[in-house]
């Protein structure tokens, strides 16, 4: 329908905004004309240009299109279909991406050009949202055609949601006020078709120097695949290959014979095995004088990793090591046979003559500080998965912003990004249709139950993977599922968490599943260990508790030296590693910042300002009947006003005095830069949200000269 109210012209030049993978440029294509596709994904840009060969590709933001893109391209016709409510790098609700998409667009296209827009269905002349910006958009360009579209005509692509077709012209509106008549919502695309040509106006005459035949007839893959029929051919699936891990037992003797030394760390060494052409990790690595004592077992696993994988240095030797030592502790299963119930929240030690028993793969505990590369090591222990057909993962972690850094890690290791898809991509209550791939999702979005005749998000993973699952989960940030078996404090005991309590019933629901704890700090309290029930500290063989309780009550009366010996024997048994960078040779150097007179001239007036505040602080609060000669009527508003009163002051001083100290900061980082530093800084507000909400606030006709305050100011 976009190409027929388009009325494409052979030759002419034809641009995409929002291009995705070409579903609107192909119509273009089809038609003879010149193309220019924008995309920002990186992924669907290098199909765009493998699709459209010798057509002019771009990655930029499609809402500032007009301003990005070279002063020459000028197109006769554009088609587009932009967010209807997301804007690039902002992660809340933009109402008006559609419209800032469609006025760069407009300002972009030629004179006498025709748009056609496929918008959500609000995005109309007559919303009272949007009304002024079109009158001011019809100066130059007017709308000719706009009709909204049934949800249900998408329903068989897995959406229904209502949707907008609109045909503007680069004309000048006789009456910028007076829009065409919409004749309603088109049921389906053949009502759509019939508006089109009875409503639709024949496009403006355009120069003719915008038409400019094809030199050559092209035959690009995109005619090949829409212009022929497809024949179904038997062909093989491109596997990923991958080989054994190489690598040589030896014996490790302990340089001061098995006593601990005077030194709170040591230099962390591979101490049972040696890989040939491992590379060392780029920073020093240090462990624990105490951990540094035991070495791990000698392993007999052998990895699969891609060819060339381990000579490139993409995983070091130390994180070599824990894919070896994560797939030794994964090929072994705990002792004993268990019962679990249909709940998956009890479990108890089932009799030898019990149908239903089950028994639990081991885990293996990552608890390697900052900078030891983490989430490369899951993505590596994954990758030795997937290589052995376990093709279907669960990547649990505390943030969907974690999203990017695990796509990232996987990425790193030569492998396809997009394999690692979210699980908010799937509606709670509707199946995963994941053929293969990694499953990422969050501890908040775990802990969702059942309700409205629509299964937990548990249920669903598990749906998904199948009872019989052996292949891994890996539970990033594991300390997010402490207090998952309950506890007690100084006022009583305390329920498990919601979180914990679904970590847990995801590990009873798959008991042959690859479970990968991966954490620094662990537990702040023994207690809160309950969710690493995979590495058998208790109703095992491998220790002396019999349950959860016998464990906790031991480790808490041995203290700081239990869990030492604890995290000791963990090591020793190959299930455990905890190294961290090493310090050695850091220097800290205090950097003061001399405030001029003027700095303190404006500290001293900002102060005064508050302080003036603060002593009429009384008199507002009883003018606006808070408080009274007899007392305060309202406790909760006067602590509310209070509390809102130091907050304020709080961050204004602190953007005050951040602020004056940043000269002084330039000045240390440019000499940093010269003598040969990289220079980081840590921000600690960045004010993205403030932001957000000044754009927010915004009138979408005023997108071409945006200027807003988000300094302090706002606060006095």
């Amino acid at each position: 329908m976009a190409g027929f109210a388009a009325d494409l012209r052979p030759g002419e030049l034809v641009l995409e905004p929002s291009a995705g993978t070409g579903l609107l440029a192909i119509q273009a294509e089809l038609a003879g004309c010149r193309l220019a596709v924008n995309e920002v994904a990186e992924v669907r840009a290098a199909l765009l240009g493998s699709l459209f060969e010798g057509s002019s590709v771009s990655m930029h933001d499609a809402a500032q299109i007009h301003d990005r893109l070279a002063a020459g391209l000028v197109p006769s016709c554009i088609v587009m279909n932009p967010p209807f409510s997301t804007a690039l790098h902002v992660e809340t609700r933009v109402a008006d991406a559609a419209f800032r998409h469609l006025s760069s667009a407009i300002a972009r296209l030629g004179g006498g050009g025709r748009l056609v827009a496929i918008t959500g269905a609000n995005c109309a002349p007559g919303h009272k949202a949007w009304r002024d910006g079109f009158i001011r958009m019809q100066d130059n360009a007017r709308v000719v055609f706009t009709a909204t579209i049934a949800g249900s005509v998408f329903a068989p692509h897995g959406t229904s949601v209502e949707t907008r077709l609109t045909v503007i012209d680069k004309v000048p509106s006789d009456d910028p006020a007076q829009f065409p008549v919409s004749p309603g919502m088109a049921p389906d695309l053949a009502t759509l078709l019939r508006w089109l040509t009875g409503s639709l106006p024949p496009r403006q005459p355009i120069a003719a120097s915008a038409i400019q035949p094809l030199r050559t007839p092209r035959s690009s893959p995109a005619i090949k695949a829409a212009g022929s029929k497809p024949k179904l051919v038997s062909a093989p699936a491109r596997e990923p290959s991958g080989a054994p891990l190489e690598y040589e037992l030896i014996d490790w003797q302990s340089p001061s014979d098995g006593k601990l030394s005077d030194t709170l760390y040591e230099p962390y060494t591979l101490q049972s095995i040696h890989i040939a052409g491992a590379q060392p990790h780029p920073t020093r690595l240090v462990q624990s004088a105490a951990m540094s004592s035991v070495a791990p077992p000698k392993p007999s696993y052998r990895p699969h990793l891609p060819a060339g994988l381990v000579e490139q240095g993409l995983l070091s030797d130390a994180q070599l090591e824990s894919v070896i030592y994560a797939g030794e502790a994964h090929a072994d299963l705990l002792a004993g046979k268990w019962s679990v119930d249909a709940t998956w929240d009890k479990v108890e030690a089932a009799p030898d003559d019990c149908d239903t028993a089950v028994r639990f793969r081991k885990g293996w505990f990552l608890g390697d500080g900052t900078g030891a590369g983490k989430g490369r090591q899951v993505a590596g222990i994954l990758l030795d998965n997937w290589l052995k057909r376990r093709r279907r993962a669960v990547w649990i972690s505390k943030s969907d912003k974690l999203l990017e850094d695990a796509q990232r890690d996987w990425k790193a290791l030569g492998q396809e990004p997009l394999l690692v898809t979210p699980l908010a991509r799937f509606r709670q209550g509707t199946p995963i249709r994941l053929e293969q791939g990694i499953l990422f999702t969050t501890y908040a979005t775990l802990r969702s139950d059942a309700r409205e005749n629509r299964v937990s998000r548990v249920q669903q993973i598990v749906d998904w993977l199948g009872t019989d699952f052996n292949g891994v989960i890996v539970f990033d940030e594991s300390h997010a599922m402490q207090n998952a078996g309950g506890g007690k404090s100084d006022r009583g005991d305390s329920a498990p968490s919601q979180q914990g309590r679904a970590g847990l019933r995801l590990q009873h629901a798959l008991p042959d599943a690859r479970i990968l704890y991966v954490s620094a700090t662990g537990a702040t309290t023994v207690e809160n260990l309950a969710y690493a029930q995979r590495l058998g500290l208790w109703g095992g063989a491998d220790f002396p508790f019999d349950k959860r309780t016998d464990f906790i009550a031991a480790i808490e009366a041995g203290g700081v030296a239990a869990m030492e010996v604890l995290a000791r024997d963990l090591k020793a048994l190959g299930l455990y590693a905890a190294r961290s960078l090493s310090y050695e040779g850091v220097e800290y150097e205090l950097v003061e910042h001399q405030l001029t007179s003027e700095q303190v001239r404006i500290y001293d007036a900002y102060a005064g300002a508050f302080q003036v505040i603060h002593n009429n602080l009384d008199a507002a609060l009883e003018a606006a009947n808070v408080t009274s000669s007899e007392g305060t009527s309202n406790a909760q508003a006067k602590s509310a006003a209070r509390s809102a009163f130091e907050s304020a002051k709080q961050r204004f001083f602190n953007h005050l005095i951040t602020a004056m100290k940043t000269p002084t900061l330039m000045t240390a980082i440019d000499q940093g830069l010269a003598d040969g530093h990289a220079a980081v800084v840590q921000i600690v507000s960045t004010g993205e949200a403030l932001l957000s909400r000044r754009l927010a606030d915004i009138d979408p006709g005023e997108w071409n000269d945006v200027q807003i305050d988000i300094t302090p100011r706002e606060y006095v």
